[in-house]
């Protein structure tokens, strides 16, 4: 049984929601704790945004990031906030406010930590990247609360949502890829501080948008657009979910110093993002608000199922591992659970795709304990895993990738046009006599494993006949 009330939580214990048992404690956060932050948000942000709009008008229209290298784009100018900022940092008193503030490192970052909470993500990198894609974002879309912004913008139908997860991916490859990547000046810090000024762009105008259209949004119910809650739980899902859901329930258990090591790094980016981090200081207080955000903010609605819907649409059939509808609902079931997956009205798929799952954890769990435990192959793995990724999901056009740099420009515009995402229709293609490449390694590691099994049982038969007949 689901319970999302505080009433149902008064007494302390053992307690299971969507799936995942934990021990709620006097120290968890209810829903009434949790409350305030819906009307708080990023106001340094806000106010650098708003006056960086004064000094450099947006223009009318924006050249598709998409298009930019293209020999007709390249005589365009492309608007790009992090630049300005840096322009206007030293010399205006509200943009070097936002400046000073993501240029001064906070006393708790350990540089050495950070970099071991890079390598962690690489070491995990399979497994860790299911685990962002169908349980963090997809998953995530439980949030009916939060999903009102993004319902609003359009940029989670069918037809968009890959590219839209592609660019939140160059986003999290950038804040991994190397230490000097997340310090200031690096990719991964300039994406953080992109990504941050576009959640302030759209916040104003979801705002103004609800002022001048009494209806369109209910700031009451829903709170402030990309409110601290809503941060706090972005920044949840790409770090605490991952590490006791996403990749627990792909039979992963990490180290207590790669649990720690790989929160801090998310602290410091949640800090670069304007998102409030003391949470992220130890294992135990990070979990806790995992678990906190479970229970008050899992409330799944029918924009949380069009857009969870969606995400599958956009990528069945996709490059790089061209995954059938079927086995990508039954990695959401498997990671998600059966009660959120049906919440979200995601197809239930047949015990073949549900064992192709299996196949896929058992070879996670192999090639990341095996090479954890060696430090050379350990170095090795994180090497190749980092340049793939790269290569795969934002080098190589040809192959499905992105295939260009995101500047993080808003794309996705609120209008009142837009006034909720429609789960589009799967795509018409034809059937396949063969299996898609994830589901291929998926089938060779279960069969390899069912006859390491087998082996292993007959040996130990044959051993036992022995020792009796001897």
């Amino acid at each position: 049984m689901v319970l999302v009330n505080d009433e149902d939580i008064n007494e302390y214990g053992w307690r299971e929601y969507w799936g995942m048992k934990f021990k709620w404690t006097p120290e968890h956060l209810t829903s009434k704790d949790l409350e305030p932050l819906i009307r708080t948000y990023d106001t340094v942000a806000t106010e650098a945004v708003e006056r960086l709009d004064e000094l450099s008008p947006p223009p009318k229209k924006e050249v598709p990031e998409e298009n930019y290298e293209t020999p007709t784009a390249e005589k365009k100018v492309r608007r790009d906030l992090y630049e300005l900022l840096k322009q206007h940092g030293t010399t205006d008193k509200k943009a070097k406010r936002l400046w000073s503030e993501v240029n001064t490192i906070p006393d708790w970052v350990d540089w050495e930590q950070i970099e071991r909470g890079q390598k962690v993500f690489y070491r995990y990198g399979g497994p860790a990247i299911t685990s962002l894609t169908f349980l963090s974002l997809l998953g995530g879309m439980g949030s009916g609360r939060t999903v009102e912004t993004l319902d609003r913008t359009g940029g989670f139908s069918a037809e968009v949502v890959r590219r839209r997860l592609l660019e939140t991916t160059q986003h999290t490859l950038n804040v991994t890829r190397d230490l000097e990547s997340i310090k200031p000046g690096g990719d991964g810090f300039a994406d953080s501080i992109r990504v941050r000024m576009l959640h302030a762009t759209v916040r104003r105008r979801v705002m103004k948008m609800a002022a001048s259209r009494p209806g369109y949004y209910d700031m009451q119910a829903f709170g402030i657009p990309i409110n601290d809650l809503d941060c706090i739980g972005t920044i949840n899902a790409f770090s605490a979910t991952v590490l006791w859901m996403g990749l627990q329930r792909q039979g992963i258990y990490l180290r207590r110093q790669e649990t720690a090591d790989y929160l801090a790094l998310w602290r410091y980016v949640a800090y670069l993002m304007g998102t409030p981090h003391d949470w992220l200081s130890t294992p135990e207080s990070a979990r806790r608000m995992m678990e906190s955000l479970l229970v008050s903010e899992i409330k799944p609605t029918r924009a949380s199922a069009n857009l969870a819907n969606n995400i599958i649409t956009g990528l069945q059939g996709q490059p790089p591992t061209y995954a059938s509808k079927e086995f990508m609902c039954a990695q959401t079931y498997w990671l998600n659970g059966r009660e959120l997956s049906e919440a979200l009205s995601i197809d239930r798929p047949g015990p073949w795709y549900f064992a192709l799952v299996l196949g896929q954890c058992i070879l996670f769990m192999a090639l990341s304990y095996v090479n954890r435990s060696v430090g050379y192959l350990d170095e090795r793995n994180i090497k190749l895993v980092r340049k793939a990724f790269y290569q795969i999901l934002l080098q190589d056009k040809s192959k499905g990738a992105l295939g260009y740099t995101s500047k993080f420009n808003i794309k996705y515009v609120p209008s009142f046009a837009k006034t909720s995402t429609e789960r589009g229709a799967s795509a018409s293609r034809v059937m396949r006599d063969t299996l898609g490449k994830a589901e291929r390694t998926a089938l060779v590691s279960l069969l390899a494993s069912a006859a390491f099994v087998g082996a292993s049982v007959w040996c130990c038969a044959k051993a036992v006949a022995w020792l009796v007949s001897g």
